[in-house]
């Protein structure tokens, strides 16, 4: 079995306040792109787990794929398997590779093994590897609130739109980007702001995050400019960061001048 676990990206991020659990109460929406992790999940006589393109860094036991695939043996009769992931979706970038990773092995193992678990289920045990994980489970557009594991869909067309990506090889910590966070103070949900036509979103729809990660990486406030300069539409951070992108009617003219810099053309 081969699959393909997608990226996302974030339209608004909005951080509400800090909860007692010491998680902060968010409200996102979450949208796939086709940006994809290549997955193969075959039987084996021995448990392996092998992996290509971009080095994933730490332990085994602490990949997510592999807590993935113990999670669910901790509960279902599955056999050892042999698992290769061709890593291509940046890591760090705000995108949710490793995130989507670890709920595609959960549907995968699903699927190749005819367990039937249901879709709740699946992503009440993606919850557990992380608050992005139940997302994309599905993979549909979601208002994701909680810690991000709260679901409900939205309707959301953005087929035909050009999407540009730059991730420019900055790492950004989730340490980091709650160390100075400034809570959303707006009178509008991000439910409420997305229908308003797109052309509004550049003044309505916001990354929290941002204000303080500019001022520590001037450099993605400068993508971000450069993105409506080159005529988006829509353009901001993903996520926690770094990715910056920005929204198109039509395939951007855009010139690069950093070669560390990964950049890609796309299309919703």
């Amino acid at each position: 079995m081969i699959i393909f676990p997608q990226a996302k990206i974030n339209l608004g991020l909005h951080v509400l306040y800090k909860r007692p659990d010491s998680y902060h109460e968010l409200e996102t929406c979450m949208v796939s792109i086709p940006l994809y992790d290549i997955l193969e999940i075959v039987p084996s006589q021995q448990f392996e787990f092998h992996q290509s393109g971009i080095e994933v860094r730490g332990e085994l036991h602490s990949n997510l794929c592999v807590k993935a695939y113990e999670i669910l043996k901790k509960y279902h009769s599955i056999p050892t398997v042999y698992m290769h992931l061709r890593k291509q979706i940046p890591m760090g970038a705000g995108l949710g590779g490793g995130s989507s990773d670890a709920a595609h092995v959960i549907n995968g193992l699903n699927d190749l093994f005819g367990l039937n678990i249901p879709q709740a289920r699946r992503e009440e045990l993606a919850a557990s590897l992380g608050s992005d994980c139940p997302f994309f489970v599905e993979g549909t557009p979601k208002i994701a609130q909680g810690r991000g594991e709260v679901l409900a869909p939205i309707s959301l067309d953005l087929k035909g739109y050009h999407l540009l990506l730059i991730y420019p090889n900055i790492h950004v910590s989730t340490a980091e980007a709650y160390s100075n966070v400034s809570f959303y103070s707006g009178d509008f949900s991000i439910r409420e702001i997305l229908a308003q036509p797109i052309e509004e979103w550049k003044f309505n729809l916001q990354n929290t995050f941002e204000k303080h990660i500019f001022e520590i990486h001037p450099r993605l406030k400068s993508l971000r400019d450069e993105m409506y300069e080159a005529g988006a539409i829509y353009s901001a951070m993903s996520g926690s960061g770094s990715t910056i992108f920005g929204i198109f009617k039509e395939k951007p003219n855009f010139e690069f001048n950093r070669k560390e810099d990964a950049v890609y053309f796309l299309e919703f």
